[in-house]
């Protein structure tokens, strides 16, 4: 099936430096959609030019900062004129045991992954409706559903990234802009990779860890970055004009659920 929809559209994708992000930029310009892709000033300052796919347009923006995030995102528009899409897929991990938690460490997490979501939700909502057939797909996790150890300022912020998506679908729904969630489970990104200490880490995963209550994955194999993002592609597609406040879980079966 050939998708469509994206020839000539503006869209905006987030934590698009790596992982998920930057292979949802590089599909989405190879569909033919405009695409502006951002991230903090420090990722792209870091990040080799040759990863950089062509024709992208790339902004540095502070999610956090709700005042830089309407800038950039008045700035995408005038890069690519008025945006109908969306990719959202910024976001930082924790790994370390809530009783250990800092306040700061605690904030940090929610300032990014559900404050800095609010802020750009909310001004790309505003210009999504004003669109034709406007989509967001939103890249939450499986953790927002399934009590990790050692992780719970992670799970606690994509809970609520999982639930502030599904409202925004459910209000701008009557203007017709669908939001949907990806949930993926371990997938092949320096996030994932940042909490091995060894070659043995995807192993581990794959096999799942008794003594930390944590599933394998019954396919035998970890996610990748193409995996994740081209589901993306599909939930913004015309293929997918009917769906919307959907919760696509993509972890290879480890939660046991659909």
């Amino acid at each position: 099936m050939q998708l469509n929809g994206f020839e000539e559209r503006s869209v905006l994708v987030t934590g698009a430096a790596g992982g998920i992000g930057l292979k949802a930029a590089a599909l989405l310009h190879a569909a033919g959609a405009k695409v502006v892709a951002t991230d903090t000033e420090a990722t792209l300052d870091a990040m080799p030019s040759e990863d950089m796919p062509d024709a992208v347009a790339w902004l540095a923006c502070d999610l956090r900062d709700a005042v830089a995030v309407a800038t950039m995102v008045e700035e995408a528009e005038t890069i690519a004129g008025p945006l109908s899409l969306g990719v959202h897929a910024a976001g930082v991990v924790s790994t370390t045991p809530l009783l250990d938690t800092s306040v700061e460490a605690w904030q940090h997490v929610q300032d990014i992954n559900l404050n800095g979501s609010f802020h750009v939700m909310q001004c790309l909502g505003k210009r999504l409706i004003t669109q034709p057939n406007a989509a967001l797909v939103v890249i939450s996790s499986n953790a927002a559903t399934i009590p990790r150890l050692n992780m719970g300022a992670y799970c606690a912020s994509k809970a609520a990234l999982t639930m502030l998506t599904r409202c925004l679908g459910l209000e701008l729904a009557q203007h017709g802009v669908r939001c949907n969630v990806i949930a993926p489970g371990s997938t092949l990104t320096p996030m994932q990779t940042g909490m091995w200490h060894d070659e043995q880490g995807p192993a581990r995963v794959i096999a799942g860890d008794l003594a930390s209550y944590r599933t394998g994955i019954p396919l035998g194999k970890l996610a990748t970055p193409e995996d994740i993002a081209q589901a993306a592609l599909f939930l913004l597609s015309d293929q997918a004009g009917h769906i919307t406040m959907a919760d696509l879980y993509i972890d290879g079966g480890a939660t046991l659920r659909g």
